[in-house]
């Protein structure tokens, strides 16, 4: 099952799918040896394009793995029968991340590597997931750790994606960087760099839009940041990509550690971020758009609890935040 469908994938050397019982306990359904070097992330695609997912590994490559149901040996009965669609190769470094498209875009794969170039695919016949093209190839000049696709699809924002990077060069600075596509080019350029972001980046999170005229992007770096990204008008006769008036609405460092993943809910109410403190904090704003921490959460999703062995008025997470941070956690369990 896909994450519209309470399901989850970890990797390893391998990647595992589970899926979540009538019952509520989670079942391993899959387990595959997907590459020849460490798997560093796992993604699902829209489940419109069925059950695929996406890795990307140390050994160079991405690959796309479907689902097969179906008549299976003895061996595998009751398994989820995962086979490999194609290979992507052009990377000559470590691939770093991998990320479907938003759904309205078709079925596009956008890869990030070590060599700092984000590499967006396409598969021209969904039913056909053996072949996918090239489309792009965008140098960021630094090493990219991290890509996320902005998933507005108003008419008003042309496609956008944000590239982090865990360079330790500090002559750069700036770890994230904006790139948006252009109609008349058909090319993708950058229209911003993040330049308070000096820290290597490790995660990097658009959130769900919902009509809104800006873009709300979470990244994960020594601590946890939100930024707002408010597009300035652009004339009508102005070449090049949308300049954005850059805000930054919240900075926490409750991890006291370094932050590795960062994963909004679906109505962008509510953040969930991990850390090297072995805790996911949730994160909510105010009516005032002041945020704060909701809710802490122990690697099981049980809440932290204080000494006293109940869990703290900071740190419980009530009403509809159970769910919400359930479901966080389920999307946060990919390449975690």
């Amino acid at each position: 099952m896909n994450p519209c469908g309470e399901s989850s994938c970890l990797s390893f050397a391998l990647t595992l799918v589970w899926d979540k019982r009538e019952n509520g306990e989670w079942q391993c359904t899959a387990s595959w040896k997907t590459h020849s070097g460490s798997v560093w992330r796992v993604t699902w695609a829209h489940p419109e394009f069925g059950q695929v997912l996406a890795s990307c590994s140390f050994d160079r490559t991405a690959a796309v793995w479907e689902e097969i149901v179906g008549e299976s040996n003895d061996k595998q009965r009751g398994l989820s029968h995962w086979i490999k669609r194609t290979t992507l190769v052009d990377s000559r470094t470590s691939v770093t991340d991998v990320k479907f498209a938003p759904k309205h875009m078709g079925l596009m794969l956008a890869t990030c590597s070590a060599d700092g170039v984000v590499r967006i695919y396409e598969a021209p016949d969904v039913m056909n997931l053996s072949q996918w093209s090239l489309q792009h190839e965008i140098s960021c000049k630094l090493s990219c750790s991290c890509i996320s696709w902005n998933p507005s699809s108003s008419r008003a924002h042309p496609p956008m994606f944000a590239v982090g990077s865990d360079d330790s060069n500090v002559a750069y600075g700036g770890k994230v960087q904006i790139y948006e596509y252009n109609e008349n080019t058909r090319k993708y350029s950058k229209a911003e760099t993040l330049m308070t972001v000096t820290d290597a980046v490790h995660d990097i999170a658009f959130a769900p839009n919902l009509g809104r005229s800006f873009h709300v992007l979470a990244i994960a770096t020594k601590d946890v940041r939100i930024f707002k990204l408010v597009p300035l008008r652009k004339e009508s006769t102005a070449a090049g990509p949308t300049k954005f008036e850059v805000q930054i609405v919240a900075q926490f460092d409750n991890h006291n550690s370094q932050v590795w993943r960062v994963s909004w809910n679906i109505t962008s109410t509510l953040l969930a971020s991990s850390g090297d403190d072995g805790c996911v904090r949730l994160w909510k704003a105010n009516y005032m758009e002041n945020w704060k921490c909701t809710g802490i959460l122990k690697g099981d999703g049980s809440p932290l609890t204080g000494s006293s062995g109940q869990p703290s008025a900071m740190n419980m997470v009530v009403g509809s935040s159970v769910q919400n941070s359930q479901n966080i956690l389920n999307g946060m369990s990919a390449g975690s």
